[in-house]
């Protein structure tokens, strides 16, 4: 079993009340996964169950820290219990009355609604709402923008450095009263060239490249210094052997035969001498067996692995090398 679906028996195994003191921990996404898998998961058995608890205990044992912010988890758990109609009232009370501020309310919303909202706004705001949306939903988002923005956007994104309290103060309260937020901005830290790489990673293959070819005529040094602090597949070969066991544990075996048809040799080595003598041939055996593959599924298969590798080196359960962390 994943790490996802040993997480989704605990909180399956516990309580109602129990279970919802946990997701108050949780980080969105992480809760996002957590809830297909509590719905996916079935028919386990008993002995399996006390197996994900003698584990769970064990990772108790050892110095950990929760995470913060579990309201997409919330979001979504109240959706499936009760429909969106029926939860729409309780959420709004629960999550849009307490101290949640008018530009993280953006994040409960689906990428074209923010596309919709932002879409006839100067670049420079763009770039500022853009830079606090987490990269992946910044990335939706950016993909259904006029492709005469995107490269504007990103390079005020790469430039930002620190904005004026009272602006942005002013711009969160325009988003609060519209949807029903209210909080003080604590920070006026936003953007930089790592937060518009990490944006970039989440593209589609040949937008990202499209983008950076257009801020390289732009300004041809902020094009290389993005590109440098781009994340990509081949770099997982950077990682630690250690770190690297924890990655593949979490990592579904179609996923990664499917990521690696497109991977330098490099990156095929570090994870196959990472794994069993017995697992590295069935990988290799999957992946002869699949016969030929569209790009695009290979693409999306490396993307996501990655998501996986930045989340857990956020959360703390891999350290990434010197050289990688540079990438995360």
């Amino acid at each position: 079993m994943t790490g996802v679906q040993r997480a989704a028996i605990v909180l399956l195994s516990l309580g109602e009340q129990q279970a919802a003191e946990v997701l108050k921990h949780m980080g969105a996404k992480e809760v996002q996964k957590i809830g297909v898998a509590m719905t996916s998961v079935g028919g386990i058995s008993h002995d399996s169950v006390v197996s994900v608890f003698d584990d769970f205990i064990g990772v108790l044992a050892k110095p950990s820290g929760l995470g913060s912010g579990a309201d997409d988890f919330v979001r979504n758990v109240l959706n499936q219990a009760l429909g969106e109609e029926r939860a729409s009232g309780l959420i709004d009370r629960i999550l849009l009355g307490r101290n949640t501020s008018g530009l993280d309310t953006l994040k409960w919303m689906e990428p074209r609604a923010i596309a919709d909202l932002v879409r006839m706004e100067h670049p420079q705001i763009i770039a500022i709402v853009m830079a606090h949306l987490d990269p992946d939903q910044a990335a939706d988002v950016l993909k259904l923008l006029p492709e005469r923005v995107r490269s504007d956007v990103l390079v005020r994104i790469a430039t930002l450095d620190g904005i004026p309290p009272h602006a942005l103060n002013e711009l969160n309260d325009v988003m609060a009263r519209q949807f029903a937020g209210s909080q003080n901005v604590k920070s006026s830290s936003v953007g930089g060239i790592k937060v518009a790489a990490n944006i970039l990673n989440f593209m589609d293959s040949g937008q990202d490249e499209a983008i950076l070819v257009n801020i390289g005529e732009i300004d041809s040094d902020l094009g290389s210094r993005i590109r440098d602090l781009m994340f990509v597949f081949d770099n997982l070969a950077d990682i630690d052997d250690r770190e690297m066991q924890t990655v593949l544990r979490d990592v579904p075996s179609d996923k990664l035969a499917l990521a690696l048809r497109g991977a330098e040799a490099k990156v095929r080595d570090k994870i196959t001498s990472n794994m069993s003598q017995r697992a590295a041939e069935i990988l290799l055996e999957d992946m002869e067996a699949r016969g030929p593959v569209r790009l695009a599924e290979v693409e999306a298969a490396q993307k996501e692995i990655l998501a996986m590798v930045r989340k857990m080196a956020d959360a703390g359960e891999i350290q990434l090398s010197a050289k990688t962390e540079a990438f995360v």
